[in-house]
């Protein structure tokens, strides 16, 4: 992907230094080091040109401080990222540090030996950032890199679409509301939710989440544990009917299961659907992905969490999202740790936590928090009770990809709500 230069962008890094990156600060993180000449290669799955100039600039900054080192930021988009990062981390063109969510995936990469080990050179940093956080890359007592941000998954969804239809997003509580509003939409003649089948992982957060508001966290950790009949149990089951009773509703957009989530969200943004469930970060993304580039304006934008299960074992501020990071390859030299640490820094923490890019890690810097939407979405993470990592992060590669092909299959009808349980606990039961 080609970045397109824009004023806010070379305004914004011919002005970094002076207004969110203190020279004093920069210089006391780097002066004494005088590292051999190198190269450090950091891959990222980051689109947003505005975010990857800050980065930049940071990069910059640590550069000048330090002669002879170079920082390379390297992209893939998402699912590219996804599909050759394992091929990637068993050649000899491995990148130095590398996105990452915690869970499955990352234990398994850290089992398979391709992890650096950075317990010590972390340990004095460890404070700067929120417990649970800093864990997310700890595994059997080492850590392996830093926490870059949270998020959370929830409905976004558009005001003025809702009172055309006559719905209350403050009534709707449980499920059976949630599936009432459905109705009231297309009753209006709305399409009611847009989603991503054809990149399946959007459609995987419905029975993710309704497996939790089912289940609740001791069901889940049951499953994990292969205790009782797993994710084949009666309340995986009955989660898959929840999601049937849903799909009989026929509530998504024509083509939904070609449709990525780019589709998707600038479906959303247009206006052509009044619900999308997605994370934090589609706040932004849905306004770039619509045709006008402004999207659903701050005025006319809603956020509501998923709904509770009537007799569900969940609680209503249980959450589901992620904590991403950075991870260092084995080979990664110590210049590549010495970055790592140099950029995971509160200055730029509260800069893109104040342009509303993440939801920081580092303490302190959710101060920088201004949008309310970024705002309300900090405080449900800070006030749950248990915030689950994306199944398909948390279950490791294989089991992640069952997951997401049953929630496609249940939509589609091509699976029934038995016999998708069944997959995920087959798959699980050779982990």
């Amino acid at each position: 992907m080609c970045y397109q230069n824009n004023n806010k962008t070379h305004d914004l890094k011919k002005n970094w230094k002076k207004i969110f990156y203190p020279v004093a600060i920069a210089a006391s993180l780097t002066s004494s080091f005088t590292w051999a000449d190198t190269t450090i290669r950091m891959l990222h799955l980051e689109a947003d040109p505005k975010v990857v100039a800050i980065w930049q600039q940071v990069a910059n900054d640590y550069e000048k401080a330090n002669p002879g080192q170079h920082v390379k930021l390297e992209y893939l988009e998402n699912e590219a990222f996804k599909q050759k990062l394992p091929t990637l981390l068993q050649s000899d063109q491995r990148p130095d540090i590398f996105y990452s969510w915690g869970g499955g995936n990352f234990q398994t990469r850290v089992d398979a030996g391709l992890l650096k080990d950075v317990t010590k050179e972390m340990k004095d940093i460890k404070p700067r950032f929120s417990e649970a956080s800093f864990n997310a890359f700890n595994y059997k007592g080492k850590q392996y890199g830093l926490p870059y941000m949270v998020s959370q998954v929830g409905f976004w969804y558009n005001k003025s679409l809702f009172q055309k239809a006559g719905v209350d997003a403050d009534k709707i509580v449980t499920w059976d509301d949630f599936l009432g509003a459905i109705k009231k939409l297309q009753k209006a003649g709305i399409t009611a939710i847009t989603t991503a089948g054809g990149d399946k992982w959007p459609v995987q957060f419905y029975w993710a989440l309704l497996t939790m508001r089912q289940a609740g966290q001791q069901g889940i950790q049951d499953a994990i544990d292969k205790k009782g009949d797993g994710f084949a149990g009666e309340d995986f089951i009955k989660a898959g009917e929840e999601l049937k009773r849903l799909v009989a509703l026929k509530p998504f957009q024509p083509g939904y299961l070609a449709a990525s989530f780019g589709d998707s969200s600038g479906n959303f943004g247009d206006g052509k659907a009044a619900m999308q469930l997605m994370g934090d970060w589609n706040y932004l993304f849905q306004a770039q992905q619509s045709i006008s580039g402004e999207g659903v304006g701050d005025n006319n934008l809603g956020w509501m969490n998923f709904p509770a299960l009537k007799d569900g074992k969940g609680k209503a501020t249980d959450t589901l999202g992620g904590i991403a990071g950075w991870v260092l390859t084995s080979e990664a030299s110590p210049e590549s740790v010495q970055w790592l640490k140099y950029f995971s820094n509160i200055d730029m923490q509260k800069h893109l936590a104040k342009i509303n890019m993440i939801i920081p890690v580092v303490k302190g810097a959710d101060v920088a928090i201004e949008n309310p939407f970024k705002k309300r979405i900090a405080q449900n993470i800070a006030n749950s009770t248990w915030h689950q990592l994306f199944y398909d992060q948390a279950f490791g590669a294989n089991v992640g990809s069952v997951v997401n092909d049953i929630s496609v299959g249940i939509v589609s009808n091509s699976l029934t709500p038995e016999e998708a349980a069944e997959q995920v606990q087959e798959a699980w039961e050779f982990e």
